[in-house]
């Protein structure tokens, strides 16, 4: 290491800025801002109402024959909420198909891409535990695209740790030391870790914004695994520094990089149904979007005058600090009268997705504690109401599933009352007839087959799409390979979504409970468990599956048929979770282009430059040394220090204290760190003058133990 890199330092100088913390129960003074979508929005909203209104009255028509009980209101109920749901995402599907298919056609080719923009954009990687090297080529690939383009003096990256692990924590270290030897003048790489994580993500963000923001026009703020080809970081900043009025920029990521066979099943829903999806929320959303937390660029003057999260009331999961930040700050950047927007067109935004059941399972109990906590927030003065819808469509994205859960427990209520409840057959009314319990059976089955057909509209379009289109086609290996890729999606789906019924209905249950979703960082590459942890995990879903099982068996052979697609995944929750994880089954439908996605067969180069750089930053940073031979290397300790910034003011803790007293109390180094627990460590490495005392320690260890006892 040369002694030029080891003495650089992590961050640009400070330039403290305020970032006041906003008062949700007063509105500001909105400037005027170009509502760019009202037909668009004013159509598809209408359209679902209609759709709404249709499937209400058939399902009204079916119960209502011969008279309502207070079930059947109970399921009329349940059914308008949920169907709700189903016919705003197929209308907006329509939408987007229609816009899409405009596109495919007008073909248009894009001249030579160039960086017109003249503010100055830091690119934020905000990082908790992560893999180090992951994140490091991720960097490195951005910026070796951007190279190609000459673009790359208008960027600095910087990687804002939040990592509490020593060891990963060096790693990091390690790894912004090797990117800046590589990389050398032809970039700048900045590296920052907080000595306490406070308001998590958001709160990372924010104290980078008041202490080097006021350096920047522009954020573009990524995930830990994030990647975006040079054209999209580019057109992100023409497109921001052309329109005065761009708070927020947000592009669709595409999922990449998974081998599970749940991964697999994202990837290729996420690609051939999410464009259409996406595009039509585009469309009607206009300059009230929405911000998903990363692969977004954001005018910095903009977020820090709007953004400034308060803490709410009471204690956590509803109070304290806001999870899912990202739809608030949209919804702030728009109150100060900002456009936010989703750019839909852009087309090479990556991330990767959970590798397992379960990793989605821990994933949506933080998102739906998040989501849940927008009830607290979507009552804030001077929102816009497209901006309380998206927050209102958050928090029923996980209500749905106990909305579902409870029809089908409505459902078989009725038919345990056909069977065991003796009818009223004559009611007060005179009468020389029965009131027989009747439904409109015929009406029943077009009404089901109404909703199915609601329900696979975005799927339908999807794949539609592709097929008439003869690039697209061959972009997912054929039309063979596309439906049987779609087949497989459907049944796999509909097996796993009684399983993540489950699972957000008991995430819902534990929020509403009172529990806390912490803060653990996500497995990125093997989901698999032990089976023992698979059924343990599990328990509860085969339980229930059993359970209505038994109760349909009990009741009718019609009962067992309606409820078979939900007993099916229950009862095998545990071998559908490894199945899905498996990374060598997941590897058999790869082999024969099952769920293959367009970056799969054709791998963008910015995915082949992730793939080539890889094996040599894992191998280089594989050999970091240990902690042991850190504090009695002077390269290594110049490197940390000046890595490591000063906080001033902060609060004497009790890890701070209890390190102290170890250190002193050691006759070396070793001793020290085998005395240290991992919390006391990580407050050594981030407190100068603890460091330096280990330090002296390893080079003197004799000289502290004379001193000790002289």
């Amino acid at each position: 290491m040369s002694p030029e890199q080891a003495n650089k330092p992590g961050m640009p100088p400070i330039r403290a800025a305020e970032m006041q913390t906003q008062d949700l129960r007063r509105p500001l003074g909105p400037k005027a801002t170009p509502d760019r979508a009202p037909g668009a929005r004013y159509a598809v909203f209408g359209a679902s109402a209609l759709l709404l209104g249709f499937g209400g009255y058939e399902m009204y028509g079916v119960l209502s024959l011969g008279g309502t009980t207070p079930l059947e209101w109970a399921m009329l109920g349940l059914f308008l909420i949920t169907f709700a749901w189903i016919a705003l995402a197929a209308v907006s599907s329509v939408a987007g198909f229609i816009i899409l298919r405009k596109r495919d056609r007008a073909n248009s080719s894009k001249g030579p891409l160039r960086l017109e923009a003249k503010g100055r954009t830091a690119v934020l990687v905000p990082c908790y535990n992560e893999n180090p090297a992951s994140v490091a080529t991720a960097i490195e690939a951005m910026v070796r695209e951007l190279e190609q383009h000459g673009a790359n003096s208008g960027f600095d990256w910087c990687l804002l740790s939040d990592t509490r692990d020593p060891q990963t924590a060096l790693q990091e270290e390690e790894a912004v030391s090797l990117l800046r030897q590589r990389l050398g003048n032809s970039s700048r790489i900045y590296y920052r870790r907080r000595l306490v994580n406070t308001d998590r993500k958001s709160g990372n963000v924010a104290e980078f914004c008041r202490n080097w923001g006021s350096h920047y026009d522009y954020l573009l703020v990524l995930d830990a695994d994030s990647l975006l080809s040079a054209e999209v970081i580019i057109e992100l900043a023409n497109r921001i520094d052309r329109d005065p009025n761009a708070g927020l920029i947000q592009t669709v990521p595409r999922l990449v990089g998974g081998t599970s066979l749940i991964a697999r099943l994202q990837q290729f829903a996420n690609a051939v149904y999410g464009p259409i999806i996406a595009t039509g929320l585009a469309r009607w959303a206009g300059s009230e979007g929405n911000f998903w937390g990363h692969n977004a660029i954001i005018r910095r003057q903009a977020f820090m005058e709007c953004c400034g999260l308060p803490h709410l009331k009471g204690r956590a999961p509803f109070g304290g600090t806001i999870l899912s930040h990202d739809f608030v700050e949209a919804a702030l950047l728009r109150r100060c009268g900002w456009k936010v927007i989703i750019a839909d067109d852009l087309e090479g935004s990556y991330e990767e997705s959970p590798p397992s059941i379960v990793d989605l399972a821990v994933r949506d109990r933080r998102w739906c504690q998040g989501n849940l906590q927008h009830s607290k927030v979507i009552g804030s003065r001077g929102f816009h109401w497209v901006n309380r819808f998206h927050l209102l469509t958050g928090i029923f994205s996980y209500l749905c599933s106990p909305l579902w859960f409870a029809l089908i427990v409505v459902g078989v209520m009725l038919a345990l009352q056909a069977q065991y409840i003796r009818p009223e057959y004559f009611d007060s009314t005179l009468s020389l007839f029965p009131s027989w319990p009747r439904q409109d059976a015929p009406r029943a089955v077009r009404l089901f087959l109404l909703t199915m057909l609601v329900l696979l509209v975005p799927k339908i379009l999807g794949i539609a799409r592709v097929l008439m289109d003869p690039a697209q086609r061959r972009s997912l290996g054929g039309s063979a390979r596309t439906l049987t890729s779609m087949l497989a999606e459907i049944l796999l789906s509909a097996a796993i979504a009684p399983i993540m019924m489950c699972v957000h209905c008991g995430a819902v249950f534990s929020t509403l409970m009172g529990g806390d979703s912490g803060w653990n960082p996500q497995r990125r590459d093997d989901g698999s468990l032990p089976w023992k942890q698979l059924f343990y995990r599990h328990r509860w879903h085969t339980v229930i599956g059993i359970l209505l099982t038994l109760i349909a068996w009990n009741n009718s052979p019609a009962l067992l048929a309606w409820l078979s697609p939900a007993i099916f995944g229950l009862l095998l929750a545990a071998p559908l979770s490894a199945l899905t994880s498996s990374l060598s089954i997941g590897r058999w439908f790869k082999g024969r282009q099952i769920l293959a996605t367009t970056e799969e067969l054709n791998e963008p180069s910015i995915l082949r430059t992730y793939r080539s750089l890889e094996p040599t930053i894992e191998a280089k940073l594989a050999c970091i040394a240990p902690l042991a031979t850190h504090f009695s290397d002077p390269a290594l300790v110049r490197r940390h220090e000046a890595l490591t910034p000063t906080y001033e003011g902060t609060p004497f803790s009790a890890e701070e204290a209890l390190a102290r007293v170890k250190i002193m109390d050691a006759s070396n180094h070793r001793q020290a760190l085998e005395w240290l627990s991992q919390k006391e460590l990580d407050k050594v490495l981030l407190t100068p003058y603890l460091y330096r005392m280990m330090v002296s320690l390893a080079q003197n260890p004799r000289t502290q133990l004379e001193a000790r006892t002289g």
